[in-house]
């Protein structure tokens, strides 16, 4: 295992530790969450009784593959801790998500959470936002119109196989290419007043706890 990869299952598995039984837990979706949802499986074998809600059809899937059925986040009621990823994180608890197209689904969850625990491998903590693109998710129809007006953003429509990536709701993900973003709350506000935006990948103010995997162990932020 390459140090990224260690640092991700350190972030993950001590995120795991915090789960009690007869909570209810928010699935994140992404390569850290992985290491997370086989943690968690780990220990749904060994007794611990949870209910869980997943923020996409792949982390659905790996989950069962883990011994974990997922309910509707309608029926699951409050969650009372989402543990997910992060893109880029930074000290001020505001963060990039939607690297895996799954930032409609994974606001929804964070939003329907008493808690929200981000892990993060060291490279996805930053000083300022923006280095990593900023994905937007766009309702197919009239995407062209909105193509253009975020022009000046440098945007790309996210391919997959030859074919514009669909998010689990059908929808297009724009890549926004900002180099850095000196005001994430008013660029939110900006991206969300377009007619045809759906939802844009800034997390800003959600997170509660940040765990960085180290090379050593863990680094943990609190709000």
């Amino acid at each position: 295992m390459n140090q990224k990869d260690t640092e991700k299952k350190l972030s993950a598995e001590k995120a795991v530790e915090i789960i009690e039984d007869g909570m209810t837990v928010g699935l994140g979706t992404g390569s850290t969450v992985y290491f997370a949802i086989k943690k968690l499986g780990e220990r749904v074998k060994d007794g611990l009784k949870i209910k869980t809600v997943s923020t996409s059809n792949s982390s659905t899937d790996l989950a069962r593959s883990f011994g974990i059925e997922p309910l509707s986040i309608d029926n699951a009621g409050i969650i009372d801790i989402n543990i997910d990823g992060a893109d880029e994180a930074n000290r001020s608890f505001n963060g990039i998500k939607g690297g895996g197209g799954a930032l409609l689904f994974e606001k929804i969850v964070a939003l329907n959470s008493k808690k929200n625990i981000w892990i993060i491998d060291s490279d996805k903590l930053v000083n300022q936002l923006g280095n990593y693109p900023l994905p937007v998710e766009v309702i197919p129809f009239g995407y062209k119109r909105v193509f253009g007006i975020l022009k000046k953003y440098d945007p790309a429509v996210r391919m997959k196989d030859d074919g514009f990536y669909k998010t689990d709701s059908g929808n297009l993900i724009f890549d926004l290419h900002l180099n850095k973003i000196e005001d994430p709350q008013t660029l939110d506000a900006e991206l969300k007043q377009i007619t045809g935006v759906v939802e844009t990948g800034l997390f800003i103010g959600i997170a509660d706890t940040i765990i960085i995997g180290r090379k050593d162990g863990t680094e943990i932020l609190i709000k």
